[in-house]
């Protein structure tokens, strides 16, 4: 079963020119390169491989996948990361009869109960649900998103295939091994599992809503608890231009630059500040109001980040900006990021190179692309295992420079996030900050001292800064089924009914 998704979605790739990336790329095993070989056999792929079409034609659950993967160029390469970003999640919209089924068996009430009306068009079909434009009993004019019936079957089969493969590759060693493809899958599925249950996404919606409050440059759409379950959410109905439209934002009077500094603010606000941050600001889910009010919609992947991996963010941040590249290269030891045997002289030189061309200059004058390169072969060079908590923050940071940068060319990210960085710093990591911190710690400790004396060999196990991660589910390998160890085997068996298939669909067969 595994084995033939994986060949018919390897063949839809190969259409695409999405394999010859993995195909040709120096630290892929060899295995993994004869079977891209075979899967393209008799596909005239294009020039430029189309990463985002391909995902899309493979179905909903590729999408999102390939949405994660945008956030591993160390994984599919710089290029094929930042053609991913632009992934479109659409696809064509399930006819309002199901729509209207599903909403009324989710709440057990007729239609005409719940909303005054419903426009039966809608405005957004995603992989995962779609959204109408409705008229609450109320009057109040709001959003519903309902997920799409099926979704979460289709799903499941998915990610077990998905996981079937990490594990498999991951088994071959080397540099697969180090990329950790077993938990990126892993990661991928929970971000999946919340965006399945539209309570999590309301849920999230409302947390973000009260951590921004205070902020009145960006805002959160209210929560209608009552229209809403597993499987309906219905929110407040934002009216405003997107951000992408930078014409409709110029004739509305909006102060690009203004607009593109209180996106980067608000992002920092949320991942530094608040240590929980919406995690895909791309520009279909980000509004301008009137006032020039930054509104988000779509709350279905949020990540976060605990308080200690934020005080590492921001000086990391405040370093980069500053020069500090020592100060840098420590927190990473301290976090245990990179291995200690390494030397701390040498990465911090290592990050010098990298760091010392992209300062004092604006985005448009630096390279994402060759950014991004320089940093994950460092990782590499120094043995720095992929961190799946990061992987969320990374890949908002790179959409959020990416819409700055459309709404203000000129913008320099720098000193837009320094002043910020700096004052976060200041007051979390000050004097006082830290003596407040070691009474309610010490306080704490003392409370818990005798459990912690009974149990303190179970509950305190040593760590780096990472977070633990969560126990993988348990795949079984092809090669340790049967008597035959080898591997070639199942490659060869597979490679054989690849080919077989590749000529028949290229007309050799009968």
């Amino acid at each position: 079963m595994h084995t033939l998704r994986l060949l018919r979605w390897g063949r839809i790739l190969a259409r695409h020119g999405a394999l010859r990336i993995v195909e040709t790329g120096r630290n892929t095993p060899a295995p993994v390169r004869r079977l891209c070989r075979i899967a393209r056999l008799g596909t005239f792929p294009p020039r430029e491989p189309d990463y985002s079409r391909a995902f899309q034609a493979i179905g909903p659950a590729a999408i999102k996948l390939g949405q994660a993967l945008a956030t591993r160029p160390d994984l599919v390469g710089v290029e094929a990361a930042r053609n991913l970003l632009f992934l479109q999640d659409s696809l064509p919209p399930v006819p309002f009869a199901l729509i209207r089924r599903e909403i009324v068996a989710s709440f057990g009430k007729p239609l005409g109960e719940l909303f005054a009306s419903v426009e039966e068009q809608p405005i957004g079909a995603a992989s995962v649900a779609q959204v109408h434009r409705a008229v609450t009993a109320e009057g109040r004019t709001v959003a519903i998103k309902v997920l799409r019936p099926g979704i979460r079957e289709k799903f499941a089969r998915d990610i077990e295939t998905y996981e079937w493969a990490a594990a498999h590759l991951e088994a071959l060693g080397g540099e697969a091994k180090r990329l950790r493809p077993r938990a990126v899958i892993a990661n991928f599925r929970r971000w999946t599992l919340r965006e399945l249950d539209l309570r999590r996404e309301a849920a999230s919606a409302s947390e973000l809503g009260e951590a921004m409050h205070a902020d009145s440059g960006y805002r959160v759409p209210s929560i209608y608890w009552d229209r809403t379950c597993g499987n309906v959410l219905t929110l407040e109905w934002i009216d405003g231009v997107k951000v992408s439209d930078i014409e409709a934002l110029k004739a509305a009077g909006h102060d690009l630059p203004a607009l593109a500094k209180r996106l980067v603010l608000g992002f920092l606000h949320q991942a530094i500040d608040a240590g929980f941050f919406h995690a895909d600001m791309h520009q279909g889910n980000l509004f301008v109001e009137a006032d020039g009010t930054i509104a988000a919609i779509d709350f279905g992947i949020m990540g976060r980040i605990d308080r200690r991996a934020r005080q590492w963010l921001a000086e990391i941040l405040y370093g980069l900006t500053t020069g500090n590249y020592r100060r840098v290269a420590e927190i990473h030891f301290e976090a245990q990021y990179v291995p200690g045997h390494h030397s701390v002289d040498e990465f911090a030189t290592a990050l010098r190179a990298l760091g010392e061309p992209m300062r004092g200059k604006p985005v448009s004058e630096l390279s994402v692309g060759q950014m991004l390169d320089g940093l994950f072969a460092i990782t590499r060079d120094f043995d720095m295992e992929t961190q799946p908590h990061l992987l969320l923050l990374q890949k908002t940071m790179v959409m959020v420079e990416g819409l700055a940068t459309a709404l203000h060319p000129e913008i320099n990210m720098w000193d837009v996030s320094g002043p910020f960085v700096k004052a976060w710093i200041r007051d979390e990591l000050g004097p006082e900050a830290m003596i407040a911190d070691r009474l309610r710690e010490d306080a704490g400790t003392l409370l818990r001292l005798p459990e912690l004396i009974r149990r303190i060999e179970d509950h305190f196990p040593a760590r780096g800064g990472a977070p633990v991660q969560a126990p993988l589910p348990e795949v079984s390998l092809v090669w340790e089924r049967g008597t035959s160890p080898w591997l070639g085997y199942v490659l060869a068996a597979l490679a054989g009914g690849a080919a077989a298939w590749g000529m028949a669909a290229a007309g050799w067969l009968g």
